[in-house]
């Protein structure tokens, strides 16, 4: 048992019970009574309802207590110690809106009873009212400031209610009890929302709060800092037990992005094995193909599509590597396909086209960069490419038209295609002249 609170009340011990929506575990400071409080309630025959709610309390009965200290407040709905143990019963049993009313009960007839407050503004807290609770657990912090419960739920409900003067809250619970964990956790996660990155990683490194610093980790990725999010997930990945798929997954992309191909290619393959979305294997396949394993690279790409055959960025990332390859054939069915999935692409139009026209089969090409053009804004290679085709199969004159609406949008900037341009010109309309 602990000391009395107070003349009137002796707490004993504290329950672990719930967890945050921060995922960061809170320790229930209800005040569990097994003696009674002052009001003629020591004085209870052994089987009055006040004797057997405390001998159930202390026996961790906790249904058989509410039963108990209802029929002890219907007897005497002004009895305060009866009100406040039928909210700590309802409480350990985890009837939380049947505690409020009670505790509430119990502050009308004790206004300024701390116990109360302490106990109500937890349940609110776990209810997710934190505004509501900040207002009782402030005043709990203010008539036991050195007491480490009431400072710490009070920086908790502030926290929630999206106030960083929680802040001096936590640190105040620290100076109170270093060692507490979840106080620990909880600043952290408070200084990561307030852009207090580095700190935050101090703190939660050393409360140990493994979904706190993925959490952070995300924040650094916000911040476009990849370095100390890849060190949070490579220590996370790490720990025996604490590694996930997504942990890999995430790392994995991250060095990928950071230009660590080789570094990458271990973390997506152990994401692919143990979860094989069409996202890690495409993942995997750039890894593959950026760190020069081509051999790898390829059925990688053919395993993502496989999983995700309606994903056009997948067919055109594959695409483009059949192209690198020279395979025009394939690369041109897949373009194809992109564009039936996406038809606003540019992209994918572009690349049928240009397969098309590298195939020789000019008829399909013209009608891709016709539709390319229809798509808006095109770039004036279009219209040279789109001229060589028409030239290949003699129709001179919208040749003749392609060829002069390149060189009006290129203005110097293709030199070489624009030199190709006007000796075309020269030719064809040297042919039409003699028509």
């Amino acid at each position: 048992m602990e000391e009395p609170y107070n003349e009137d009340m002796r707490a004993a011990s504290l329950a672990p019970l719930r967890f945050t929506a921060r995922s960061c575990r809170r320790l229930v400071p209800f005040a569990v009574t097994a003696f009674c409080l002052a009001i003629g309630l020591a004085a209870a025959a052994p089987d009055d309802p006040i004797a057997l709610g405390t001998k159930a309390l202390e026996a961790n009965d906790f249904p058989a207590a509410v039963t108990e200290f209802e029929k002890a407040v219907a007897a005497d709905p002004r009895n305060y110690a009866a009100q406040f143990h039928l909210g700590l019963a309802h409480s350990l049993a985890g009837n939380a809106a049947a505690a409020e009313t009670a505790y509430r009960a119990t502050l009308e007839l004790k206004p300024d009873l701390y116990e109360a407050q302490l106990n109500l503004g937890v349940v609110l807290l776990g209810a997710k009212r934190p505004a509501e609770a900040a207002a009782l657990l402030k005043a709990a912090a203010g008539k036991k400031p050195k007491e480490f419960r009431p400072v710490y739920y009070y920086a908790e409900a502030l926290s929630d209610s999206g106030d960083a003067s929680a802040e001096v809250q936590y640190r105040a619970a620290l100076e109170i009890d270093p060692k507490s964990v979840p106080a620990r956790a909880g600043l952290g996660r408070l200084l990561a929302r307030i852009g207090k990155r580095a700190e935050a990683e101090a703190e939660l490194r050393l409360a140990g709060d493994r979904d706190g610093l993925l959490e952070l980790a995300g924040r650094y990725e916000e911040a476009k800092e990849p370095e100390p999010a890849i060190a949070i997930y490579q220590s996370v990945a790490a720990t025996p037990g604490a590694s996930t798929p997504a942990i890999h997954e995430r790392l994995g992309g991250l060095l990928l992005e950071s230009g660590k191909p080789a570094e990458a290619i271990p973390h997506l393959e152990e994401a692919v094995k143990a979860s094989a979305t069409s996202a890690n294997r495409y993942a995997l396949a750039i890894a593959y193909l950026r760190d020069k394993q081509l051999e790898k690279a390829m059925p990688a790409m053919e395993s993502a599509i496989q999983a995700d055959p309606a994903n056009a960025d997948l067919r055109l990332a594959y695409a483009g590597l059949l192209r690198d390859q020279r395979n025009f054939t394939a690369a041109a069915q897949h373009y194809w396909k992109a564009s039936q999935l996406a038809p606003d692409s540019k992209q994918a139009w572009t690349g049928l086209a240009t397969m098309l026209l590298s195939l020789e089969n000019y008829p399909q090409a013209v009608a891709a960069f016709d539709k390319l053009e229809s798509l808006g804004d095109p770039s004036p290679g279009i219209y040279f490419l789109r001229a060589l085709a028409l030239d290949k199969t003699q129709q001179y004159k919208p040749a003749l038209g392609n060829y002069e609406k390149f060189l009006a949008l290129s203005q110097d900037k293709n030199p070489d295609e624009e030199f190709k341009a006007r000796q075309r010109i020269k030719v064809i309309r040297k042919e039409l002249s003699k028509r």
